[in-house]
Formats: structure tokens, C-alpha cells, sequence
């Protein structure tokens, strides 16, 4: 645990995502190129390969980092959800992590994702590329705020997809793809078969 959160290292299967991760990542620009991570070790464990490659040292961003589910951390959430438990179907209905006992308040979250996606903004020269190592949730709620929609319509996040916004030149963030996985497609592609 760090700060209240499960801090797991990444899994077998991350480690290969996180490596063909650097493959994509990797052609950019390492002079228009800044990375960012959270505190939470999986992050830094998903952006190693690629700095690597960028020659890059990923800045850290607490703000970036994911819900607190309270008592619900870690494997805790998955073996309710597996066994159906009726207060996290209450989550989902009210669309709200605080309906979990100890979970950080969906205020408190907005707020925070806000002032990370902020700094990331600040933290990037212009005609730069920002590439954020973060969590499901956060990026959820990225998207939830760019596109002012309900809070929990993009939960689906797959780890190790990509998902791309843009700011203009006003300032405006634009949702351009969310949770893509074309990369980590194994083999042919679907119309070779």
C-alpha cells in the first residue's frame, strides 16, 4: 500500500504490454516528448522501456494517481465484484466510487484529476507530445471532463491501451481515441485471417 492505495508491481503480462508499448511510444520525438508517471509503482514499471528508448526521465504526478477504493483496495474490489456484491452495484448505479466505505470522494477526485491534467499542460512546451502513464480511473475521468459526460462511462479502460486527447490552441482538450489495444493485437489482423 502507498498512501491508502494497493501498489502492486506489474504483472507478467503487463511486462510485455509495457514493451510494446515502447515500440509505438518510441518513434516520437524524444526532443517533443514528456513523460509522466504516478507515484503508484505500475506506472513507473509501465513507462521504464519506454524512457528507454525516449532517453527520457518521466516526471512524477501524485495528482495523476488512482481512486482510493478505502476497503475496497487492491484484491478486495475483484472478489466482490466476482461474488456479486450488492454495493458495488450500488457504485455503478450512482456511478460513484464514494459509495465505497473509505473511498475517496468523487469531489475530491475531479479535483484532483483536474489540477494533474493541468499540470501536465503546464509541464509540456508547445507543439509537444505528453504521454501519461496513468490508471483506468483516471483516465475515465479525464474523459468524463473533456467530454462532459455521465462519471462512469469510460471505466472500460484495458491496461496498456492508448488514449489520445489534444488541446488547442484556446486551450480546449479534445477526446480523440479512448482505449485503443490495436497495438497489442498478437499476429494477423482480422481481415488477413
Amino acid at each position: 500500500m502507498l498512501a491508502g492505495h494497493s501498489d502492486p508491481n506489474l504483472s507478467a503480462q503487463g511486462e510485455v504490454q509495457a514493451g510494446i508499448l515502447a515500440e509505438v511510444l518510441g518513434r516520437r520525438d524524444p526532443s517533443r516528448t514528456v513523460l509522466f508517471v504516478t507515484p503508484l509503482r505500475r506506472t513507473a514499471q509501465t513507462a521504464e522501456p519506454t524512457a528507454a528508448v525516449l532517453g527520457a526521465t518521466p516526471t512524477v504526478l501524485g495528482e495523476l494517481r488512482e481512486v482510493c477504493l478505502g476497503t475496497f483496495e487492491g484484491l478486495e474490489f475483484e472478489k466482490r465484484s466476482q461474488a456479486g456484491d450488492p454495493l458495488l452495484q450500488r457504485v455503478f448505479d450512482e456511478q460513484r466510487w464514494d459509495v465505497l466505505p473509505g473511498a475517496e470522494s468523487m469531489a475530491a477526485f475531479t479535483q484532483r484529476v483536474s489540477a494533474g491534467m493541468a499540470m501536465v499542460l503546464n509541464g509540456v512546451p508547445a507543439l509537444s507530445t505528453a504521454i501519461v502513464f496513468t490508471h483506468g480511473g483516471v483516465i475515465a475521468e479525464a474523459c468524463r471532463q473533456v467530454t462532459g459526460s455521465q462519471p462512469f462511462a469510460f471505466v472500460a479502460v484495458e491496461n496498456g491501451s492508448l488514449t489520445r486527447f489534444t488541446v488547442e490552441a484556446g486551450g480546449r482538450w479534445r477526446l480523440r481515441s479512448f482505449n485503443d489495444t490495436a497495438h497489442l493485437t498478437v499476429g494477423p489482423s482480422p481481415v488477413d485471417r
